[in-house]
């Protein structure tokens, strides 16, 4: 029996923008922790983040894969993604992404194509070479000290994960008997009914190499500009300048990550932020914790190399009343050419993130809940 390749559709790549927002609003989730919280708390946030988001017409809901920091419970991005399927409807949900080198890529291809199951057509999966953690965390996930070998070995990495997905080793592979469960083999079974759809890939990264790849190999391409936004419009004119049509998409599509956050008032907005940086200071200086308290980085004594870190971090965070966040997305967006704006709202409060990404969508005038289509 002849294999049926499962499709990608383009237009499960491209969002459509809603209101006045010059582009598809998006989100990304690190499930941060607050000091005094817990991560089941967390986790109840980004249920009524991904709920809020969906129900005002935002385009994606990504989870990112990080390990071995207390304030970031989003070390298992397969396992979250199940619950939000539970709790949503419509809005795509994915990885932002997984990080291939610390897996195998037929336990990826079997978990996205369980969650393709459990809400087909929803599903993106998005793909990192880094280990989103430091050296000896990256080594006990992967049994291996030879971290650079993952790195380098992402392109083949990367095609036997697409094989996998697809289902299409070729004859005489030593995996072609081998099969991602769910998948499309299921589809060439006796009665066997299966998706014709797959999960679409993204490759992400914050420099060169995985814009230049994701361009040669005609994918979707999302770029860091949140903690890497120096190299911003570089890596999407290489994307752009690589770019090769595939059966995925027949333009590129480049989405960047942008950290935002909205308040009631601008003042509150550089208080919430100057936690997060607090935040980032200790997770640079190896002392990685719980996001503090804006009360905890008011009493915190900066030093002067501190001081210029959390100046340099917040300078490119977008924070402020909503119109303000509204005019510097307006403002990254011609810079930039993005096609779509993925937001993540670093705060100590999942009450202030919800309520950020509220503002966000009245500034744009997105749908009201209920009425997103």
């Amino acid at each position: 029996m002849s294999r049926r390749h499962p499709t990608v559709a383009e237009d499960e790549i491209r969002g459509t923008a809603q209101g006045t927002a010059p582009v598809p609003l998006s989100v990304l989730d690190l499930v941060t922790v607050g000091s005094g919280r817990t991560a089941g708390d967390a986790l109840r946030t980004s249920v009524a983040i991904a709920r809020l988001t969906e129900s005002r017409g935002f385009h994606r809901y990504w989870v990112a894969e990080h390990h071995s920091m207390p304030g970031v419970a989003s070390s298992s991005p397969a396992v979250i993604l199940a619950h939000l399927v539970a709790h949503t409807s419509r809005i795509r949900l994915g990885s932002g992404g997984v990080m291939l080198p610390n897996h195998a890529p037929l336990v990826i291809a079997e978990q996205f194509g369980t969650l393709e199951a459990l809400a087909p057509g929803r599903i993106d999966l998005g793909l990192g070479r880094a280990p989103g953690t430091d050296g000896a965390t990256a080594a006990a996930l992967r049994r291996s000290d030879r971290l650079r070998e993952g790195a380098d070995d992402f392109p083949e990495q990367l095609m036997e994960l697409t094989r996998f997905l697809d289902d299409d080793f070729p004859d005489g592979h030593p995996y072609r008997r081998i099969h991602a469960v769910p998948g499309p083999v299921q589809a060439t079974s006796p009665g066997g009914v299966q998706s014709p759809h797959r999960p679409p890939v993204w490759l992400l990264g914050s420099s060169g190499f995985s814009a230049q790849l994701a361009g040669s190999l005609g994918l979707p391409f999302a770029f860091a500009h949140h903690f890497s936004a120096q190299n911003t419009v570089p890596a999407l004119d290489l994307y752009r300048e690589s770019f090769r049509p595939s059966a995925a998409l027949d333009e590129p599509y480049a989405l960047i990550g942008v950290s935002a956050l909205a308040t009631d008032d601008e003042k509150e907005a550089r208080r919430q932020v100057r936690a997060a940086a607090l935040s980032m200071i200790r997770l640079r200086t190896g002392r990685p914790g719980l996001v503090p308290t804006p009360e905890e980085a008011e009493a915190h004594e900066f030093s002067p190399m501190e001081e210029e870190f959390a100046r340099s971090w917040n300078a490119n965070v977008i924070h402020g009343t909503a119109d303000e966040v509204r005019a510097g997305l307006d403002d990254l967006h011609k810079r930039t050419g993005a096609d779509e704006l993925m937001l993540t709202g670093n705060a100590h409060s999942g009450d202030v993130r919800l309520r950020s990404y509220e503002l966000v969508a009245d500034a744009y005038g997105l749908p009201a809940p209920g009425t997103a289509s």
